[in-house]
């Protein structure tokens, strides 16, 4: 689908070509493509911060739900950064740690040794940290997910969309088809999303524009010419800003 001159959109299927294209071919491994995506996604979550005035203020919180894949290895990635930056941050685990992803578990052993506050999405205190948040990234569900949310994520959803706290989706929405737009029941309703690589195609549409909210591409790595492999022009999307406002 092509979503402007400069860049085209990509279905679930695509974006996973390119992720194996990236592995398999070009020899880039996940862990640096997560840690691109995870340190993007704290630059614009704190620099939405700094635009309210928020960002070092005391008694301002992010906290951060963890899905047990690659999506929430970026939302751990980009715990340690913002920590880093002087950032309260809380991590909420939305699955035990033992379903974590290989690449997600180390990040999730940095943080352990970080001043951060993790926990479980069933700990007692975690109604509070979310009420308490100045803002809430959501990492549970990436691109791939199919049908709706289920467990503890379906537990969530509803409970995140029912606050007045800003949300900041990872690559799409939890509970959003990358492909289509259909929104899950239930679905994350986004303040803003930050989409990687090149925009799905479930953003682009009327039904997706309603729940992703301001819509951001980043840069994870991949090079132009990796798209040639999919018969897509190879464009240097990228060349002003690593993020870009797209919608």
């Amino acid at each position: 689908m092509q979503l402007s001159k400069n860049f085209n959109a990509l279905t679930a299927t695509q974006m996973a070509e390119v992720d194996r294209l990236m592995v398999e071919e070009y020899h880039i491994e996940l862990a640096q493509m997560m840690e691109n995506a995870g340190r993007h996604l704290a630059t614009l979550a704190y620099s939405q911060l700094s635009v309210a005035g928020l960002a070092t203020s005391d008694g301002n919180v992010v906290t951060i739900l963890i899905g047990p894949g690659n999506n929430g290895g970026g939302g751990l990635t980009a715990a340690r950064y913002l920590s880093n930056w002087g950032v309260v941050v809380n991590t909420i685990l939305m699955q035990p740690v033992e379903k974590l992803r290989s690449v997600p578990a180390i990040r999730w052993q940095t943080l352990l040794k970080l001043p951060v506050k993790t926990g479980a999405w069933h700990d007692p205190e975690t109604t509070e940290m979310i009420g308490s948040s100045t803002l809430i990234i959501d990492a549970m569900l990436g691109y791939n997910q199919t049908g709706d949310p289920y467990g503890s994520i379906r537990e969530a959803i509803p409970a995140i969309n029912q606050l007045s706290v800003p949300v900041l989706s990872l690559d799409i929405p939890s509970g959003l088809d990358a492909t289509t737009g259909t929104p899950g029941e239930p679905c994350i309703q986004a303040n803003a999303t930050l989409t990687l690589a090149l925009p799905k195609t479930g953003l682009t549409n009327q039904s997706g524009k309603l729940y992703s909210g301001d819509l951001y591409l980043a840069d994870i790595g991949v090079p132009p010419v990796l798209y040639t492999h999919l018969g897509l022009p190879a464009q240097n999307i990228f060349r002003d800003n690593p993020i870009l406002k797209i919608g």
